[in-house]
């Protein structure tokens, strides 16, 4: 009994640490592509300033924010250096700057279109190699959850999202709330970032109730399954799956 309950704890403690590294490895590729698209279409539209603080890069360690990273590896919810822009270099000022703001939303989508049928095709056909497979698995599921996460996440209106630039870039107005958001938007980040990781805390010690409170877990669960629909849809077309049983295998 002593040596089965040994061989558990080193079971669950692999499972654990590869849990964190396809974590780890899953925030690095959302992260950093996330932010190259930026850079990439607003050197496109004209502005050299990405290029000139070396943002125009697939190098992870140029785009990284730590506090963004932690948070982002232990909470599902993160951010990466705003890549700098100076929008008077566009050749069209809003269209540049619309562009640029929604570069990062598309490519995270595009990613998880992508990073889904990886998953499934690992999870149904790759032969169940020790570790090698449940690292595979997770990894790409957490690219598909991640991506899809993100690519909600930076829709929302606070600075400094890109739901805010998407907002400067679509209104003239600047009243007192947009001034507000401008201002204030990062405490706000932070303040549902750190709700919602106490929720989960109370969560994992039995405190089911807590799941009522967690208002970013709501906001992001609800969107990314509707905003993740036609992925669902297109692939479970391919595989000849329903959406529903996607939906419980690969989104937990």
């Amino acid at each position: 009994m002593q040596f089965f309950g040994k061989s558990y704890i080193i079971v669950e403690m692999f499972s654990y640490l590869i849990q964190l590294l396809a974590s780890f490895c899953a925030v690095v590729v959302v992260l950093t592509l996330h932010e190259f698209a930026h850079a990439y279409v607003a050197f496109r539209c004209g502005d050299p300033t990405p290029k000139w603080y070396g943002r125009l890069s697939i190098n992870p360690l140029r785009h990284f924010d730590i506090l963004g990273l932690v948070c982002f590896t232990l909470v599902g919810f993160g951010w990466a250096k705003p890549v700098p822009i100076d929008p008077s270099n566009f050749k069209k000022y809003r269209l540049g700057l619309g562009l640029t703001a929604s570069a990062g939303i598309v490519m995270n989508y595009i990613m998880a279109f992508a990073f889904f049928p990886l998953a499934l095709v690992i999870h149904n056909y790759m032969p169940d190699i020790v570790f090698l497979k449940d690292f595979l698995y997770r990894l790409t599921q957490l690219l598909y959850s991640y991506s899809l996460s993100f690519c909600v996440f930076n829709l929302l209106p606070l600075h400094p999202l890109d739901g805010f630039r998407l907002v400067d870039a679509l209104t003239r107005r600047r009243g007192k709330f947009f001034c507000f958001l401008r201002d204030n938007g990062h405490w706000i980040l932070l303040g549902l970032i750190a709700e919602s990781f106490l929720c989960r805390m109370f969560v994992r010690f039995g405190v089911d109730i807590m799941q009522l409170f967690d208002i970013l877990g709501w906001i992001m669960k609800g969107a990314t399954k509707y905003v993740g629909f036609p992925i669902l849809a297109v692939w479970g077309t391919v595989f000849g799956m329903p959406v529903q049983s996607l939906w419980e295998l690969l989104i937990w």
